[in-house]
């Protein structure tokens, strides 16, 4: 009897200490999913404000490289643009930028997708004239062999100065 109370007391130190490393194990899982979704969301971010600065740049081999073949969006005056189009209107010369300031980015992912909503604050010169405004902006990122790319977007002026 004695014996079978040492080898139970055993089996339940064991017992705990398998329990405890799993438990161990499934926390270290935990952070390491929180760590690597963290560097998913630094990737989309530092995106995100590349695409600012390209555009303020006027620099279409970051939107050639970033943004999907088959691309879908809607400017800030509600029209259709595709790729090209987006990348011949960064092209012009008519339109010049002083400064493009993301800010109030919030991301959230669904699978391989993630879905980016920002402020931009622009600056610039049209035609020689000085304008302002502020653009709500929404990207839809699917992570795919290239890495992130850009497949869809919207945005929507503010009110207020340049309009």
């Amino acid at each position: 009897m004695h014996r079978w109370m040492i080898g139970l007391a055993l089996g339940l130190v064991c017992y705990s200490y398998a329990e405890a490393q799993q438990k161990t194990q499934a926390q270290i899982e935990a952070e390491e999913q929180a760590a690597q979704a963290e560097v998913q969301r630094q990737e989309v971010l530092v995106l995100e404000r590349e695409t600012a600065h390209a555009l303020q740049l006027n620099n279409p081999s970051f939107f050639q490289r970033v943004y999907g073949e088959d691309y879908a969006g809607t400017n800030e005056i509600g029209q259709s643009i595709t790729k090209a189009m987006l990348i011949r209107n960064i092209q012009a010369n008519d339109v010049k930028y002083i400064s493009v300031v993301a800010s109030d980015v919030h991301v959230r992912f669904f699978q391989d997708t993630a879905v980016v909503q920002t402020l931009w604050s622009i600056r610039g010169t049209r035609n020689g004239q000085f304008f302002t405004r502020q653009v709500r902006v929404m990207h839809v990122y699917v992570n795919g062999p290239r890495g992130w790319q850009v497949v869809a977007g919207q945005q929507t002026a503010l009110p207020g100065e340049g309009h």
